[in-house]
């Protein structure tokens, strides 16, 4: 992993796989990277979980294995959480697909819009992959919630956010990976997870929100027929203007998966900062 400017462990955590990840970390022969194993799989939280068990450091950063970070990821976010004070931060990111071509990417909400707006939805950008935590500030508010498959960030962040606002660096540093294999598109699992997460924090959840964004996955899957129950139960919280989403997904279903094209991500700066650090990790690890 290369991070400029910073001294760091990294804890791979082998979740009860049966690849070759211990031979892997054996090979590189570095002293910073241990290996830690689950025997018995514990899941996308219980990984992260043992990862904190095993952690040193005063900050901890997590990272996906589909995702990537930019070389001064952790150094521009360590900065930023210190000058503001804070005990986390987040970054902005771009979506790739498995060849590391940009699909989408813009600026990420201010610290101020994530407070208000996470009380709806997560809106902490990204993945777990943009997020640093001070290690204190994890300890105690408590582990990642395994019971939770597919809202435990937005539940860690939550929790964090009670402690205090995040900092964030306002710069493309992450690359997250969309695939099928996502854990993030079993919405049925998702859809039983927002009463849960509402009740707990005592939140009115955007379910309107949800069922849009659910709609907008199942078009650019092709599955125009899901897309327009989940576009009509948004209508039903009465979020009027999905009746027109669901009449663009009528007339014109590939509408979606046009935009999911490389082609139809706009070189702008935002997208063309995260292509030059992108393309330099490409070419070293290719050496």
């Amino acid at each position: 992993m290369q991070q400029h400017d910073v001294d760091l462990e990294i804890i791979v955590v082998d979740d009860a796989s049966e690849d070759d990840t211990a031979e892997m970390v054996a090979h590189l022969g570095d002293a910073r990277v241990r290996l830690a194993r689950n025997d018995v799989a514990r899941g996308e939280s219980g990984a992260r979980n043992r990862g904190l068990d095993e952690a040193r450091g005063e900050w901890v950063a997590f990272l996906d294995d589909d995702d990537i970070w930019a070389p001064t990821k952790l150094s521009r976010q360590l900065a930023a959480a210190m000058a503001a004070g804070c005990e986390w931060a987040y970054a902005g990111h771009v979506t790739v697909d498995r060849d590391l071509r940009i699909l989408s990417g813009a600026p990420p909400p201010s610290p101020e819009q994530v407070l208000e707006r996470l009380r709806h939805y997560n809106a902490v950008p990204g993945s777990a992959s943009t997020v640093i935590a001070r290690t204190r500030s994890v300890l105690r508010v408590g582990p990642f919630d395994p019971t939770l498959k597919r809202t435990a960030d937005w539940d860690m962040w939550l929790r964090l956010a009670h402690g205090g606002p995040p900092a964030w660096v306002r710069a493309p540093l992450v690359a997250i990976c969309v695939h099928p294999g996502n854990m993030s598109r079993d919405m049925t699992i998702l859809f039983r997870e927002l009463d849960e997460v509402a009740g707990r924090h005592r939140i009115p959840v955007d379910k309107a929100r949800h069922y849009r964004w659910a709609a907008w996955e199942a078009l650019a899957a092709g599955n125009r027929r899901e897309a327009l129950g989940y576009y009509a139960r948004a209508v039903k919280t009465g979020d009027v203007r999905s009746l027109a989403r669901a009449l663009v997904a009528l007339l014109n279903p590939a509408y979606a998966r046009r935009a999911r094209r490389p082609m139809n991500c706009q070189a702008d700066a935002w997208t063309s900062e995260a292509r030059a650090w992108i393309d330099a990790h490409e070419l070293n690890a290719s050496k």
